[in-house]
């Protein structure tokens, strides 16, 4: 069973930082691609980045770019979104989630296989 739990959420003012973590199983980390993707009320889900477990490469959202990274521990099967000069546009539920199909990079939710549960990002202005 492919489980995927997200944690490190909260409440943040704008400029601050946030660490988000995602700790996944029933996947061996080397071969497929992990994203990260958020939900604001009232709008669509967006994908914000997609990190490969086999070398690491990555992919951004343009919103977030040079503000957001992502990277991973194949040791330990984490994820991590690192969250820097925040805004209160990017206050949502984010979720962490995973590509079923070897080697391919998204940031399409349609892509992904299994979700986690989300945690809440709220950035006060």
């Amino acid at each position: 069973e492919v489980q995927l739990v997200e944690s490190g959420g909260g409440l943040v003012r704008a400029g601050g930082s946030l660490r988000l973590s995602c700790a996944v199983s029933g996947i061996t980390f080397g071969d497929n691609a992990l994203g990260w993707f958020r939900q604001a009320p009232g709008k669509e889900r967006e994908g914000i980045s997609c990190i490969s477990t086999r070398d690491g490469s990555t992919v951004y959202r343009d919103s977030v770019k040079g503000r957001f990274t992502t990277s991973r521990d194949n040791a330990k099967n984490m994820v991590y979104l690192q969250m820097n000069s925040l805004k209160p546009e990017d206050t949502a539920v984010y979720y962490c989630a995973a590509i079923r199909i070897p080697l391919l990079m998204s940031l399409r939710g349609n892509n992904y296989d299994y979700w986690g549960q989300g945690t809440q990002v709220t950035v006060s202005s």
